[in-house]
């Protein structure tokens, strides 16, 4: 049996097409949200279809998640993303007990049971703080793309705090670190590591225990992934692909209601 999970996120879309019979992935694509949620959608899950090799008809469900998964008019049914998460990392990394998941516009963290379900979690989506759009702002400052602050930071020698955690104070913080002659790559490292103490501090709030899984597409930044590293006194597992792990889950439980 084919399934399939779309997870709607604020900065990416992203299919993963399953094999539930077989346990395993047979394709996945990640495509820009931008301004038309549907149209999103509809582009990643034909992407994936094409690089599965198998039609929409063949798919025996569609599992839609993510902040935007109400505007996937072709899936079969919604689910929450903390959900989702929670049964990809528990998918890959049986062993998790706690998931961080930080992305575009939000970072969570959620207790996961020994079955792969979410029992607990706490969520900042009322602020950048601790977010993707938080290195997206620090990145503009900096003059360079945010796919490059990781490799950037990778070059610090001097230890930089960044005291404010609002985005908008950031930016005027780090504009007056530049005035003082702050070398940029030490001002990445300060940046990442101002991140990753917001997510900390938030996933305390439900305790970090057992093994530690990772996901979302900020994981996927050297700087974001070496301070988180450095922060979580227990093992840290990161998929391949920590972007797509919400879609994942999706997929696997689309196969319950199939």
């Amino acid at each position: 049996m084919i399934t399939a999970g779309i997870d709607v996120g604020s900065a990416s879309t992203k299919t993963v097409i399953f094999d539930a019979g077989e346990g395993r992935v047979l394709a996945s694509r990640v495509v820009v949200t931008g301004a038309h949620a549907q149209k999103s959608a509809r582009m990643s899950f034909e992407q994936a279809l094409e690089g599965a090799g198998v039609r929409q008809d063949d798919v025996a469900f569609i599992l839609g998640t993510g902040y935007g998964r109400f505007n996937i008019p072709f899936a079969s049914r919604q689910i929450t993303e903390i959900a989702c998460h929670a049964r990809g990392a528990h998918f890959l990394f049986p062993g998790t007990r706690t998931v961080i998941d930080i992305g575009g516009q939000d970072s969570k963290a959620i207790r996961v049971s020994e079955k792969g379900d979410a029992v607990d979690f706490v969520m900042n989506d009322k602020c950048a703080a601790g977010t993707g759009r938080f290195l997206e702002v620090i990145a503009r400052v900096l003059e360079i793309g945010v796919d490059r602050l990781g490799e950037l930071s990778e070059r610090s020698s001097r230890r930089v705090e960044i005291s404010s955690m609002c985005a908008v104070f950031a930016e005027s913080e780090v504009v007056s670190l530049i005035a003082s002659g702050v070398a940029p790559e030490d001002i990445a490292d300060g940046v990442h590591r101002a991140v990753i103490d917001r997510v900390i501090s938030l996933a305390k709030r439900i305790s970090i225990i057992g093994d530690v899984t990772l996901t979302g597409g900020v994981v996927k930044n050297s700087g974001v992934l070496r301070a988180l590293k450095d922060r979580i006194d227990a093992p840290v597992n990161v998929p391949e692909d920590p972007q797509i792990i919400g879609a994942l889950g999706a997929a696997i439980r689309a196969s319950a209601y199939a």
